[in-house]
């Protein structure tokens, strides 16, 4: 219990992080969108490395496959009728014009963003009894700490842009990132004793959405941004999470 707790309690915290950081210093966009990249990497790594794997091995590969399309069907749905589901995943949408218009689209935003952090939450509070899924969780969380930065960079940014005062701003990334919070007591108190079978279906739904924050990241910021650092960053991400799981399965 102890290790989700803190485990859930940081991913919250280095959102916080995030937009703390945007909302008292200024981050020029190179540096994000090298952030982003590199966030999206760790989350198609952990997906790739980790989370398939895991789910292969409790599933038939048609209901992995199912469960994958499903999390990646989510967020599109999510991103198209709602609202992008990531900030930072989307950071080259949202341009001056769409801080103008904050106040127009924050309900949607908050909503987009208040599932996309509860499914984060909940991955990290479902409790594993095998070495492998402990393996997982430990690269999930990784991933999901480098992801939450951005994340709260970008929030962040946006609130300042539509005229926040940086209190208020930080404190409504505090408030929205909370749902991280409400994720992780889902994932422990409701599905921690649930079978292997439906476990590995709900870490392959997660890594659907994963696979969609992190093509539509990569895509966005290569229209708008150089292809070099983005795939450098995006690369580096992978290579992260590919050496994490290498070694510690070896030392597991």
């Amino acid at each position: 219990m102890a290790t989700a707790f803190w485990q859930v309690v940081a991913a919250y915290a280095f959102a916080v992080a995030g937009g703390w950081i945007s909302t008292s210093l200024q981050l020029a966009h190179k540096q994000l969108c090298a952030l982003i990249s590199f966030a999206a990497g760790t989350l198609l790594g952990v997906t790739i490395f980790a989370i398939l794997p895991e789910s292969f091995g409790a599933c038939s590969w048609w209901a992995v496959f199912l469960a994958l399309a499903s999390g990646y069907a989510l967020f599109f749905f999510i991103s198209k009728h709602v609202h992008h589901v990531c900030p930072a995943c989307a950071a080259s949408h949202f341009d001056a014009d769409a801080t103008r218009h904050f106040s127009e689209i924050a309900t949607a935003l908050i909503v987009a963003l208040a599932i996309h952090s509860t499914t984060d939450g909940l991955v990290l509070g479902i409790q594993g009894e095998t070495p492998a899924m402990d393996v997982t969780k430990w690269s999930l969380f990784s991933a999901l700490c480098i992801h939450k930065v951005p994340e709260g960079l970008a929030l962040g940014s946006l609130l300042i842009g539509a005229g926040l005062h940086r209190s208020a701003a930080l404190g409504w990334v505090a408030a929205v990132e909370a749902t991280t919070l409400f994720g992780g007591v889902i994932g422990y108190f409701f599905l921690t004793n649930i079978s292997i079978f439906w476990l590995g279906l709900i870490m392959a739904h997660v890594g659907g959405g994963f696979f969609y924050l992190a093509t539509h990241a990569v895509l966005g910021e290569m229209l708008k941004h150089g292809k070099k650092i983005v795939l450098t960053s995006f690369a580096a991400g992978i290579a992260l999470i590919a050496a994490l799981n290498i070694g510690l399965r070896l030392l597991g």
